[in-house]
């Protein structure tokens, strides 16, 4: 049976990361040790994901790293054996390679020679060291198989390296197969390895640096995000709970006001009515008088008559200019006002709305009859690219100047909706337009001329094709345009689906034709602009 000592191997005492025996090893909670000051090192740029580099299990908090008592023993008791070893004659070889000529059991070799084909151990390298002829012989550090050391054809050690041909010779091939080539010895070839092992190594080091400080900022930045996410909703939550709060007190103390200033017309009508009908009844009185004169045929008796009778005029005023205003309750049209530009500056940030017209997704696939001869539609007719190598015929409803294409599917009347992935452009045209506009020359682009689009250009700079041209100021670029129209309302809009916000919307339109979808990838734009515009499936909850 084996001894103890024999199972003990020295890779069981080595960290993975230096490689080395360890120092201070300490343990994961998956059970695997390392160095205290590798782990340290290897988790320097990790603030957020710690894990184990050799099973990689994940832990979300650093591990609280205590020194591994029982390995820490094991360790100082191998490092006790390995020097006693090494401070014995007979063994301060390798430890692996043994003496050819000594009987078992045999002791460490510590050289090799390639003319004798042998490794020897202390006592028997002597001859080697002291007869002259053997001292003249190629030793070496000791190895299982001196013979691989030795060239095949010339019989003499391989003390040479070939830069051009990658391979090992010795003398008698250096001077002839060899001759013209960089030729330089094992140990030179051996230090120049070294220094680009070295380099490689610092290189691939700081490769792993960058990419952890990498790691380490995106984390920072998720984290960023994270917080200002949290941030960004308290403050929605805040901002909408004052709101409401402000728009409730308004609405009380509008009631208030409306009621106070009914009050008062209230208390006007009254005393209009009491004056009114004061007046109402001393011209009654008056008009009682009037009544009650004789109406004689007799003229003299007539006149005498009136003429004996005091009839007074009643004091009354001209009311002809006096009306009464019911205008100031008129707050309809304001409130309308209100809502619309709530609702606007709302969508701008996020449209509650967005879910119910997706509900009116369409199957939209690009018409290629329409499409400029250099655009190039895909078989399902779902993505155009700038780039077509396939000669096509210039018929009246082909684009023959511009890169537009226009949908198969055609509207004329209800709601539809659409999106359109525009990812990695740097430019693209997207809306609706009239079935019977005009698809040859120059082409402006307007509602004035039957498009309702927007477009960017430079990939950055966002534009609504109204009358005159309006620019839009957004959060962020959007990915995926999605666009819906309300026919017989009259309405456009366009939204980032990503944010679900509204880009921009057409109102109070009057279409007077069949609508089809209308696209433009635009042109190559020198190799920034190769993406295509792709249609995309609809989702909603």
């Amino acid at each position: 049976m084996a001894s103890p000592e024999s199972l003990i191997a020295e890779e069981n005492f080595c960290c993975s990361i230096c490689l080395d025996v360890f120092t201070k090893p300490v343990s994961l909670p998956c059970g695997h040790s390392f160095c205290h000051d590798c782990i340290t090192k290897h988790w320097a740029y990790v603030s957020c994901l710690f894990h184990c580099p050799l099973c990689k299990e994940e832990f979300t908090t650093k591990p609280l790293l205590r020194v591994n008592i029982i390995m820490a023993e094991l360790v100082e008791q191998f490092k006790k054996r390995a020097k006693k070893s090494s401070s014995a004659p007979e063994h301060s070889g390798s430890g692996e390679v043994l003496c050819s000529l000594c009987p078992e059991p045999k002791p460490s070799a510590i050289k090799s020679c390639l003319v004798c084909l042998l490794s020897y151990c202390q006592t028997h390298l002597k001859s080697h060291q002291t007869i002259p002829a053997l001292k003249k012989h190629k030793l070496i550090h000791p190895v299982d198989n001196p013979e691989s050391r030795v060239c095949d054809i010339h019989g003499e050690p391989l003390e040479f390296f070939c830069r051009v041909d990658q391979m090992f010779f010795c003398t008698s091939c250096a001077n002839k197969e060899h001759k013209k080539h960089e030729v330089v010895t094992l140990e030179e070839e051996a230090r120049t390895r070294i220094q680009q092992l070295g380099t490689e190594k610092e290189c691939t080091d700081q490769m792993i640096k960058a990419r952890q400080q990498k790691i380490h900022a995106i984390q920072c930045s998720l984290d960023a995000s994270r917080n200002n996410t949290e941030e960004a909703v308290t403050c929605s939550r805040d901002t909408m709970t004052a709101l409401v709060d402000y728009i409730e007190r308004s609405q009380n103390e509008l009631t208030e006001v409306v009621n106070a200033k009914l009050k008062t017309r209230e208390k006007e009508a009254k005393d209009f009515i009491k004056e009114l009908n004061a007046e109402v009844m001393e011209i009654t009185l008056k008009n009682q008088q009037l009544n009650n004169i004789p109406l004689k045929e007799d003229p003299f008796g007539f006149l005498k008559n009136v003429l004996s009778l005091t009839i007074s005029s009643p004091q009354v005023k001209d009311w002809s200019d006096v009306s009464f205003n019911t205008d100031q309750f008129a707050f309809q049209e304001s409130l309308a006002e209100l809502e619309t530009s709530i609702k606007m500056k709302i969508n701008k940030l996020c449209d509650p709305s967005l879910k119910e017209k997706k509900k009116h997704a369409v199957n939209v696939t690009f018409d290629p009859d329409t499409a400029h001869a250099d655009l190039s539609v895909s078989d399902d007719g779902k993505q155009v690219a700038h780039g077509n190598l396939r000669r096509v015929q210039n018929t009246p409803k082909r684009f023959d100047h511009v890169l537009n294409v226009l949908a198969k599917e055609g509207f004329s009347s209800g709601r539809f909706y659409y999106e359109v992935l525009v990812k990695d452009k740097s430019q693209w045209d997207l809306g609706v337009a009239y079935e019977l506009i005009n698809r040859k020359g120059d082409i402006r682009l307007s509602p004035k001329n039957g498009y309702w689009t927007i477009w960017l250009r430079k990939g950055e700079e966002l534009t609504v094709n109204a009358g005159p041209p309006i620019s839009l100021k957004v959060r962020e670029i959007p990915e995926k345009i999605g666009v819906f129209v309300d026919y017989d309302e009259g309405q456009v809009s366009f939204y980032n689906v990503d944010l679900s916000t509204n880009i921009f919307s057409f109102f109070g339109c009057t279409f007077t034709g069949k609508l089809f979808p209308f696209f433009s990838p635009c042109g190559s734009d020198g190799g920034k602009n190769v993406a295509p515009l792709i249609i995309t499936s609809v989702t909603y909850d």
